[in-house]
């Protein structure tokens, strides 16, 4: 996946929920809602954790060294993971804190009470407009895949952050919105405190759904099926190896692939006709899938196990 989709919902985002986080600041400032106050460290901790993508997006572009020479792909699922993080811990865990804090002292909202109910109203509006932009960016590269298979399967962990976040926004606004209305309606502080306390746990399940998966990334996944069955289907189009012994693939960073295959060769073969089909399954093998851009064939005989007379290619 290019990493252009990606950013542009990351910005996209960012942009929505700095000025959505000023407006709920000064609509806590003048309402002392709670639910305001969970839902504008909300946009902060999602400022910030749009802030953290692009800097590992633009991190991971580093050349590779010596010390690291496979390059610096892999910053962006640190970065991603990073995000998980702070969800958790700053967003999460605060609004719980405050929802606590605000069951066991609640007060009803007593002045500027129209301005919470506009707030939210205008932030849904603007955050639906952020999540548009991380939908119609994720179609280009989705398929047929369901969005949970989408979020399980992306390499690249800006798209899968993006909608999670936003799809968690949009949910919160209207927990916050029912809490404030409730609060408005029957003077009640603590259904203000219940809307707080439904946007803590959401956070720390988004939190938590991120961390598994950008872990995953982070201990290496292989390519997707469909890449590696093109890679065997470019190894044995041609007449260089008789079959692959084993293979294995794995990502360095969401646009670069390492491929390495053990092949069958045939008996009698010469050094050059060997280095030259190499060569040959290389090309392929990158016409085929251009982020394999790391690959290692290693030729060998293929030598029938015994307790396995007919093994299956690949």
């Amino acid at each position: 996946m290019s990493s252009g989709g990606g950013t542009k919902a990351v910005i996209a985002a960012l942009s929505a929920n700095l000025g959505i986080a000023v407006t709920k600041f000064i609509a806590f400032a003048l309402s002392g809602s709670s639910s305001m106050l969970a839902e504008a460290i909300h946009s902060v901790v999602d400022s910030g954790n749009q802030v953290l993508l692009l800097v590992g997006g633009k991190r991971a572009k580093r050349e590779a060294t010596p010390r690291h020479p496979f390059g610096y792909g892999r910053e962006r699922y640190i970065y991603g993971f990073i995000v998980s993080i702070v969800l958790f811990s700053v967003g999460g865990l605060f609004a719980l804190y405050e929802a606590y804090h605000k069951w066991h002292d609640p007060h009803p909202i007593e002045s500027w009470a129209w301005l919470p109910i506009l707030v939210l109203v205008v932030s849904i509006g603007l955050e639906g407009f952020s999540f548009r932009t991380a939908i119609q960016e994720a179609n280009h590269i989705r398929g047929k895949a369901s969005w949970s298979q989408f979020i399980r399967r992306a390499k690249a962990p800006e798209l899968p952050v993006v909608l999670l976040e936003d799809f968690g926004a949009l949910i919160g606004l209207v927990f916050a919105l029912i809490g404030v209305a409730m609060t408005l309606v029957t003077g009640d502080g603590r259904w203000d405190a219940a809307g707080t306390a439904m946007i803590g746990l959401l956070l720390v399940a988004i939190a938590v759904i991120l961390a598994f998966e950008t872990k995953s990334l982070l201990l290496g996944e292989a390519a997707t099926d469909t890449d590696v069955d093109a890679i065997e289907r470019a190894i044995l189009s041609g007449d260089e190896a008789e079959r692959i012994i084993h293979m294995r693939t794995l990502h360095l960073g969401p646009e670069e692939l390492l491929v390495a295959a053990k092949i069958a060769i045939r008996h009698g073969d010469s050094a050059e006709r060997i280095v030259t089909g190499i060569d040959a399954i290389e090309q392929r093998i990158r016409a085929a899938v251009p982020i394999a851009r790391v690959i290692y064939i290693e030729p060998d005989l293929y030598r029938v196990p015994a307790d396995d007379p007919a093994p299956a290619v690949g």
